[in-house]
């Protein structure tokens, strides 16, 4: 029955994205981006876009595909924010209002995914807006604010939380962690950069062969595959918001997950919110197998599930390869903790039959390390994971691993997932982050007639608005090319005749 009512609700996702709303598939952030630079896509924010997105990613979600619904909220959450902008002039009429806009509604969407309104602000503001002046912020935050409070009201998660993994933990972290905390940041940095490599390749190659004529057919095969694998496999088979949460919460006396099947001290007295290192038993062995199998088994079907003709959102699975990579670091590091506290490296903050170690922290750092190696992210990132797992305590950990994962993927390639993915469908965006050298001449782009004057320009920084006056009266060009100096000529920009006159006139 597993098996059946995964490929159920796949079949009936894919086949409402293909009939009624193609543009409903994938993340929607690659083109909240392109749409927030100023290129317009049209009908990509559209009434049925939005009624279908919403109904096929619940459909996606509970198929047990490796896959979140964050970046498909933010889509939908921006289609919302396009029809209420329909409804007034102000907006409807004028691109640049719109656009402000969404980029409010993607604050909300975040906030919406996580319960996390900060993190949706920032996330907005490092990630999917273009243009975000001081205006947008408080725009973004309010909008973030009331998502936030009707989460709030709603109480989706039966716990009078915002936050999604809420995690309470009992021993602070030290200074000697954060070598491990750097090497799951190398890790998310190494996953980040493997990811996007083979899932641009494999999107590619459904571009350019017949296997995207086949939509349909390629979500069952990856949705039966998934189920079968999945399935034996208690790490797998669970809900990916289900593992990741039981991955990121601490042992205690009352737990009976086979993370927690720790050897019990018959003589230990200690209260049960503060249980001491002990050996691993048999269960934290048999976990830690499976634990290595599912993440096997996760890095590879993410690869080729991101992209398919669905909903999907990249989200949570990366947060799941993480906490699972930085889980079994944990356990690991703890077992050396208590087998081997005379070492010097332990000797200082760990002593016998202390608690010094948390695993849970370490799937925390690990997912966030995961996280930001694919997105790039740092800010937000951080900001987002507090947020998400009220750890406030553990920022400098979670700052660490995002910082190390983003250095190490940036060594591979500057692109996050969605930039590549951006690229890979030829969306005209022309990303603020990069930076740009001046290298073509003005002269290369255009020349004057045989036997005119030499090429009319405007100089960066060193005319007046007198001399661009003159230049106007003097000549009847159309337009100016804009460039460094009159030494070098190296082309910057492109001025218009007819907004030169406007802008002297105002």
């Amino acid at each position: 029955m597993y098996i059946l009512w995964a490929l159920l609700f796949a079949f009936l996702a894919v086949s409402l994205v293909r009939v009624f709303a193609p543009y409903a598939c994938g993340s929607g952030i690659p083109e909240i981006k392109t749409i927030l630079s100023g290129f317009i896509i049209r009908g990509y924010l559209g009434k049925w876009t939005l009624l279908i997105k919403t109904v096929t990613l619940v459909l996606v979600v509970s198929s047990g595909l490796s896959l979140g619904k964050e970046g498909p909220l933010v889509h939908v959450a921006c289609c919302c924010g396009n029809f209420f902008s329909s409804l007034f002039s102000k907006y409807s009429k004028n691109e640049g209002k719109r656009r402000e806009v969404l980029s409010a509604a993607a604050a909300a969407g975040v906030s919406v995914a996580f319960g996390a309104p900060i993190g949706g602000v920032l996330f907005s503001l490092e990630e999917v807006s273009y243009y975000f002046p001081l205006k947008t912020l408080w725009r973004s935050f309010f909008a973030a604010l009331v998502a936030a409070f009707t989460l709030r009201s709603i109480n989706p998660f039966g716990n009078s939380r915002l936050v999604l993994f809420y995690v309470e933990y009992h021993t602070p972290w030290y200074m000697a962690e954060l070598f491990p905390f750097i090497l799951l940041g190398v890790f998310g940095g190494l996953w980040g950069t493997l990811f996007i490599r083979c899932n641009i390749a494999w999107c590619r190659r459904r571009k350019t062969t017949k296997l995207g004529k086949y939509p349909v057919l390629e979500v069952i095969a990856v949705t039966a595959i998934t189920a079968v694998v999945a399935y034996p496999n208690p790490y797998t088979r669970r809900s990916t918001s289900e593992l990741i949460s039981e991955l990121f919460n601490d042992c205690g006396a009352l737990e009976s997950s086979q993370l927690c099947d720790y050897i019990n001290d018959p003589n230990m007295t200690r209260p049960v919110d503060d249980i001491p290192d002990r050996p691993a038993g048999v269960g934290v062995y048999t976990a830690m197998w499976q634990l290595a199998l599912a993440l096997i088994f996760k890095i590879v079907i993410t690869i080729f599930t991101f992209g398919m003709k669905i909903p999907s959102g990249l989200f949570i699975p990366s947060m799941a390869v993480g906490a699972m990579a930085g889980r079994m670091v944990g356990i690991g590091v703890e077992q050396l903790a208590y087998h081997h506290h005379d070492w010097i490296i332990f000797r200082n903050w760990c002593r016998p039959g202390a608690d010094c170690v948390t695993p849970g922290l370490y799937a925390m750092v690990g997912a966030a390390a995961c996280l930001g190696g694919v997105t790039r992210m740092t800010v937000s990132l951080v900001v987002i994971m507090f947020e998400l797992t009220g750890g406030l305590e553990y920022i400098v950990p979670l700052m660490a691993a995002a910082v190390t994962s983003k250095w190490v993927a940036d060594a591979f390639g500057k692109e996050g997932i969605y930039e590549a993915h951006i690229h890979l469908n030829g969306y005209p965006f022309l990303d603020v982050k990069d930076e740009f050298t001046h290298r073509t001449l003005a002269t290369d782009v255009m020349r004057p007639r045989r036997g005119e004057p030499p090429l009319s320009v405007l100089t960066q920084d060193s005319m007046t608005v007198e001399d661009v006056e003159t230049l106007i009266k003097e000549t009847d060009y159309n337009g100016f090319p804009v460039v460094v100096s009159r030494d070098s000529e190296r082309l910057i920009g492109f001025a218009q005749r007819r907004e030169l006159i406007l802008a002297i006139s105002e």
